[in-house]
């Protein structure tokens, strides 16, 4: 093993990790637990899920601001669907999803379509859907789902949060196909040279309607489980999740630029944000103590990842 692949963003990211962990655990006792971990696995599924997606949407060069707002919306036509007109809950939960998946494909089409930027277009469908959700929801709320729901969000399999297992199923094979299939090095092609790429043969657009499809896949995905973990479904549900998954994938060493980016850097980012959450909580850290944390973090992380760039290590 070489020196270059030793000195690269991850392995800084899982070192950084490795650290924070052990502070941590001396800030307090608690946290360094199986029954916390896996609890904090059980919060950061949602947020991991659209931070997986949202890997292969900026290692294009593009963004996805609206996935809060899509998580938003399904969760509330998910409680609308089998409350208000009488669909089976599975039903109920499908069509949410597909839904979902359709606003994604919505902001694959304006951007691909119409040549509208990425940013602009879903910081449009941002408002456009929280809209919807507001406005079918009428700020009430939605309760009084069946048990059986309760697992997918609250359950455990082999001692482990049933969504924690969707989330590591999900990384594997997101990693799989970035790392090893033609989509993956067509992603990472756009990301570099989209004109190149285009030039190449390339489907660019293909790929673009693709990503951003999948992108309104997971979070519409990550609504179903939140419902379940929460017990209820309200408009607001998701909001500020896309500033969460955006800093995960960042921190992770995915270039905002595009061409560059592990699913691998992604859920180490996010492991990173949860350990730090949670352990300066249990510390008595304030909120805005680990906000401020967090942003030096991934200052600091940005920086060695540029400086690895530069000395031709990476």
């Amino acid at each position: 093993m070489t020196l270059r692949s030793l000195i690269r963003h991850e392995t800084f990211l899982a070192i950084l990790l490795v650290l924070a962990l052990v502070v941590l655990s001396w800030q307090s006792d608690r946290f360094f637990t199986v029954a916390n971990l896996l609890n904090q696995g059980r919060l950061m599924t949602e947020t991991g899920l659209i931070a997986i997606a949202m890997t292969f949407v900026i290692a294009t060069g593009g963004i996805d601001l609206s996935v809060g707002s899509i998580l938003g919306l399904t969760a509330i036509l998910t409680g609308v669907f089998w409350k208000n007109l009488g669909v089976p809950l599975p039903a109920a939960a499908v069509a949410a999803i597909a839904v979902g998946t359709f606003a994604g494909y919505v902001n694959g089409l304006i951007i691909t379509r119409f040549r509208v930027p990425a940013l602009i277009a879903t910081l449009a469908t941002l408002a456009l859907y929280r809209g919807l959700a507001e406005g079918i929801s009428q700020a009430r709320s939605v309760r009084g789902y069946p048990d059986w729901f309760y697992v997918l969000g609250q359950g455990e399999v082999l001692g482990v949060p049933t969504q924690l297992w969707i989330l590591l199923i999900a990384a594997v094979v997101a990693a799989v196909i970035l790392a090893y299939t033609r989509w993956g090095r067509t992603t990472y092609a756009i990301g570099s040279n989209e004109v190149a790429a285009r030039f190449s043969g390339l489907s660019v657009e293909g790929t673009k309607l693709a990503l951003y499809t999948m992108s309104g896949f997971a979070a519409a995905v990550a609504a179903v489980i939140f419902v379940s973990r929460v017990s209820t479904t309200r408009s607001d549900m998701g909001s500020g999740i896309e500033l969460d998954a955006i800093t995960a994938v960042v921190l992770g060493g995915t270039s905002i630029f595009g061409g560059r980016g592990t699913v691998l850097g992604t859920v180490l980012g996010l492991c990173l944000i949860q350990a730090l959450k949670n352990g300066l909580s249990l510390a008595g850290v304030k909120g805005d103590g680990t906000i401020m944390l967090i942003g030096i973090v991934l200052i600091l992380a940005v920086l060695a990842s540029a400086i690895f760039e530069r000395s031709g290590t990476r």
